[in-house]
C-alpha cells in the first residue's frame, strides 16, 4: 500500500492546483485555511443561542462545539479548502407570485458541490484525505471563509467577496494535506456603510454583525412557528427567504444567472393561489430542495397565506373563496393565519 505524501510542509503546488481548478469551473474564491477551532464562530454561537437570538432555528446552533471544530469530520485534518460559488439575479414576481430570494432560485449547492467533489479528487490523487462539506450544518462555512481571506463579515453578518458582495454559496473540503500555514482574513471593507441595518424591514440587524432570528424574515419564512403578527405586513410577496439587506449592499454586483445543464429545478416565483391550491405531493415535488421546517408543505402553506392577504386582490371570488375554506382548517396555524389575510384584505368573515 502506498503510504501519504509528509505532511509536514505545505504543499504549494497542490494549493496551486485546486485555486487553478476553481478558477477554470467558475468559482468566485478559493482560499485555504487551517483545521482549527473555528473562532469567533464558537463564541458566537454559544452567546447568540444563549440570548435568544437564534429562535428555533437549529443549523449550526444545534451543537456548536461539533460545527466549529473540524476534527470531527476528519481526524487528522491539516487544511480546509475553502470556495465560494456566485449566483445571480431573479426574475422580478408578476402579479398573484410569491418571491423567492435570489440563492433559492436555482439549485446552486449542486453545481457547488460538484465543484468542490472535483477538487476533493485532485487532492485525492495527490495522496490524501478529502472530504466535502457544504450547507449541512457540520462547519459553519462563512467563518472558515473569512479565515481563510475569501472574504470579511458585513454588518448583516453575510459574508463579503470582493467583486461579487455576498450573493455567494459557500462550501469547503477538509483535508490531512498541509495547504496554508497562515492564514490572512480580510480587513473590513463596510466602514461606516449602515445601509443594511437601516434596509432590514423588520429591523432585524440589532447590531453590526448581529442579526435577531425573530425578527429576520428570512427565518420567519420558513421557520416552524407562526410568523408573528407584527411582522407579516413587513413580509409582502416573499414566500422563501429575504434579500433586502443584501439588495441596498453597494458592494453587491450581479454576476448573472448561467443556465447550467442537470439543474432543472429553477423557480423564479410561485403563483400564490398555486401554493395553496397544490397537493402535498405537488408542492414538495417543485420546493421540497429548500429547508422546510419538520419538512411540512403546511409552513409553505402559511406563508403563503401571509402573501395572499399582502397582496391578494379581494374582488376576486377565488381568493375570498380559498381563504374562507382555510380558515376552516384543521391546523390551527393554517386556519389563523387565513383569518388574518381575510381581515388585511377587508373580506372579513
Amino acid at each position: 500500500m502506498p503510504t501519504a505524501p509528509e505532511l509536514s510542509a505545505t504543499n504549494s503546488d497542490l494549493a496551486s492546483q485546486i485555486a487553478e481548478l476553481g478558477k477554470q469551473q467558475g468559482l468566485a474564491a478559493v482560499g485555504f485555511t487551517s483545521a482549527e477551532v473555528l473562532e469567533p464562530a464558537l463564541t458566537v454561537l454559544n452567546s447568540r443561542k444563549a440570548a435568544g437570538l437564534a429562535a428555533e432555528m437549529q443549523f449550526t446552533y444545534r451543537n456548536p462545539e461539533r460545527s466549529t471544530d473540524p476534527i470531527r469530520a476528519l481526524a487528522d485534518a491539516q487544511s480546509i479548502v475553502a470556495c465560494a460559488l456566485a449566483y445571480g439575479a431573479t426574475a422580478s414576481p408578476k402579479p398573484g407570485e410569491a418571491r423567492v430570494a435570489r440563492y433559492a432560485v436555482g439549485n446552486h449547492y449542486a453545481r457547488l458541490r460538484a465543484v468542490l467533489q472535483q477538487i476533493a479528487e485532485l487532492i485525492r490523487e495527490a495522496g490524501y484525505s478529502a472530504r466535502v462539506h457544504m450547507d449541512d450544518n457540520n462547519l459553519v462555512d462563512r467563518n472558515v471563509a473569512w479565515r481563510a481571506g475569501i472574504g470579511w463579515f458585513g454588518k448583516n453578518a453575510n459574508l463579503l467577496v470582493p467583486g461579487v458582495g455576498s450573493w455567494v454559496v459557500l462550501g469547503n473540503v477538509i483535508t490531512n494535506a498541509s495547504l496554508r500555514t497562515e492564514d490572512v482574513p480580510l480587513p473590513d471593507g463596510c466602514g461606516p456603510c449602515r445601509r443594511c441595518i437601516d434596509g432590514c424591514p423588520t429591523d432585524a440587524i440589532v447590531g453590526p454583525g448581529i442579526v435577531d432570528a425573530r425578527r429576520c424574515i428570512a427565518w420567519l419564512v420558513q421557520g416552524p412557528e407562526p410568523i408573528p403578527v407584527e411582522f407579516r405586513e413587513a413580509v409582502g410577496n416573499r414566500i422563501y427567504g429575504c434579500d433586502e439587506c443584501q439588495e441596498v449592499c453597494p458592494e453587491n454586483s450581479d454576476p448573472g444567472n448561467p443556465k447550467v445543464p442537470g439543474n432543472p429545478k429553477v423557480i423564479e416565483a410561485l403563483g400564490t393561489m398555486w401554493v395553496l391550491e397544490a397537493t402535498d405531493t405537488e408542492l414538495m415535488d417543485r420546493v421540497g430542495h429548500w429547508y422546510i421546517a419538520n419538512r411540512d408543505p403546511n409552513v409553505v402553506r402559511r406563508t403563503a397565506l401571509v402573501v395572499l392577504g399582502n397582496t391578494g386582490d379581494p374582488t376576486d371570488i377565488a381568493v375570498k373563496n380559498l381563504l374562507e375554506l382555510y380558515s376552516h382548517s384543521d391546523v390551527e396555524q393554517l386556519a389563523e393565519h387565513a383569518l388574518w389575510a381575510s381581515e388585511r384584505l377587508g373580506l372579513g368573515q
